[in-house]
C-alpha cells in the first residue's frame, strides 16, 4: 500500500499544498517549525481520523481560517483509494472514501494501516497505563473491525457504572439489582476485550523480541509483559470483591480499563532504569514489531511515518534500521529531518534512492 497524493488546504501552518510521492522513501527537510511533521500528521489524519499528536479537530484549521480539508489518493492492495476528511469550526467531522461518506468513522479504521514513530512515544514508557492501553488498542483495532466498537461499549458501560456509584454515594440509595445488570454488562463486554489482548499480546511479544534483539545486537535483556488482573482473577469475581472499595472511592477499581505492560531491562523497570538511548530502541523496536504485525495480518505493508528520529538514535541504531529499509523491510516510508546533507548521507550509503521535499515556512519545494 502507498500514498500516491496528498492535498492540504488551511491544515496547520499550510494554507494549501499539494504533493505527489514515491512509492519507496520521502523524506521533508527543514527547520524546526517549518511545518514537517504537520505533513506526517495529514498522512495519519486520513489513516486514523484524528491527529497524532493532539486530539482536538477544530484546532488543526489553520488559524485565521475556518476549515480544513485533507486529502489522500492510495493505492491498496493494487486498488485506487480516495480519502477525504474535513473539518469545519462547530460542525461534524466528514470522512469520505471513494466520495462516500461513512456513517461511522469506526468504519474506517483499519483500511489503511499506518504506524508512526515520533519523539512524543517516549510518553508510553513514562507516563501512566493510559498511554500503553492506548498503544494496545491502536495496533488491535487496525487489523479486528469489532474490537474498538467493543471498547466503546465498555467504556460507556464503565461510566453508567460509576456515575451509579456516586449516585449512590450521594443518595444513600443501593439498588443491588440495577448494580448486577450493569456488572453483567461490563464483565461480558470486559472479558471479550481480554481475551482479545490476551491473544495480541501473545503473538506480539516474540516480534517485540526480534526487532529489539535485531537494533541493540543483543546488548541488553529487555522484557514486555502483559498485566491485567483478569490474568489471575475471574472479572464478576473482582467486582463483587471491590464492591465496598468501589462504593468508597465512587469508581470502578477492578477490570480491563487497569491493563497495563510492563517494560523492563535486565529485570529493572525501564522506566527508571534504562538509558535514553534503550528507551529509545524499545520505543522503535515497539512500533517496528506494530508494523510487522500489521504486515502480517493484513497481508501488505503499513506506511511507516518516521518524525524526527535521527536526532535520536546513535550512529549503530540507525545504521540497523536503514539496514531494514534497503532490504525492504517496509514499504512506503515518510520521514522528517532538519539535516538534508545527513539523510543524504545516509540514503547515499546503503544505495536507496529518496523524494526530497524541501518545507520553509508552511512552503514545500519538491
Amino acid at each position: 500500500m502507498y500514498l500516491k497524493q496528498l492535498s492540504v488546504i488551511n491544515f496547520k501552518n499550510y494554507a494549501e499544498a499539494g504533493l505527489t510521492f514515491s512509492e519507496g522513501v520521502n523524506v521533508f527537510t527543514g527547520n524546526n517549525g517549518a511545518g514537517k511533521t504537520n505533513l506526517l500528521d495529514a498522512i495519519y489524519y486520513l489513516a486514523l481520523c484524528k491527529s497524532y499528536f493532539n486530539p482536538i479537530d477544530s484546532q488543526q484549521i489553520k488559524q485565521g481560517t475556518d476549515f480544513f480539508i485533507v486529502t489522500g489518493n492510495f493505492n491498496r492492495d493494487g486498488k485506487a483509494e480516495n480519502i477525504a476528511c474535513s473539518v469545519k469550526k462547530n460542525q461534524k467531522k466528514q470522512f469520505k472514501r471513494n466520495k462516500k461518506d461513512y456513517q461511522r468513522l469506526a468504519d474506517h479504521i483499519g483500511l489503511l494501516p499506518l504506524v508512526m514513530v515520533s519523539p512524543y512515544d517516549i510518553s508510553i514508557i513514562i507516563e501512566g497505563s493510559d498511554e500503553r492501553r492506548k498503544f494496545i488498542d491502536n495496533v488491535i483495532s487496525q487489523t479486528d473491525n469489532s474490537y474498538l466498537d467493543e471498547l466503546l461499549v465498555y467504556n460507556k458501560v464503565l461510566a453508567n457504572r460509576n456515575a451509579l456509584l456516586k449516585q449512590i454515594a450521594d443518595t444513600g440509595r443501593y439498588d443491588p439489582a440495577l448494580l448486577e445488570i450493569i456488572d453483567e454488562q461490563l464483565t461480558a463486554s470486559g472479558n471479550r476485550i481480554f481475551e482479545k489482548r490476551k491473544l495480541f499480546m501473545e503473538a506480539f511479544t516474540g516480534i517485540f523480541n526480534k526487532h529489539y534483539s535485531f537494533l541493540s545486537d543483543d546488548a541488553e535483556q529487555v522484557e514486555m509483559v502483559y498485566d491485567s488482573q483478569l490474568l489471575q482473577n475471574d472479572f464478576a469475581g473482582l467486582l463483587k470483591k471491590n464492591m465496598e472499595k468501589d462504593r468508597v472511592l465512587e469508581r470502578t477499581n477492578a477490570g480491563i480499563h487497569k491493563d497495563d505492560l510492563v517494560f523492563a531491562i535486565h529485570g529493572m523497570p525501564m522506566k527508571k532504569f534504562g538509558s535514553q538511548g534503550q528507551q529509545k530502541s524499545f520505543l522503535i523496536a515497539l512500533k517496528l514489531a506494530q508494523y510487522s504485525f500489521l504486515d502480517q495480518q493484513n497481508k501488505f505493508k503499513p506506511i511507516l511515518l518516521l518524525d524526527d528520529i535521527f536526532d535520536k538514535l546513535d550512529d549503530s541504531r540507525v545504521t540497523k534500521l536503514m539496514q531494514m529499509i534497503s532490504n525492504h523491510d517496509f514499504g512506503q516510508v515518510f520521514i522528517t529531518d532538519t539535516s538534508e546533507s545527513r539523510v543524504r548521507g545516509i540514503f547515499d550509503n546503503i544505495g536507496v534512492a529518496i523524494a526530497l521535499f524541501k518545507v520553509k515556512g508552511g512552503e514545500i519545494d519538491a
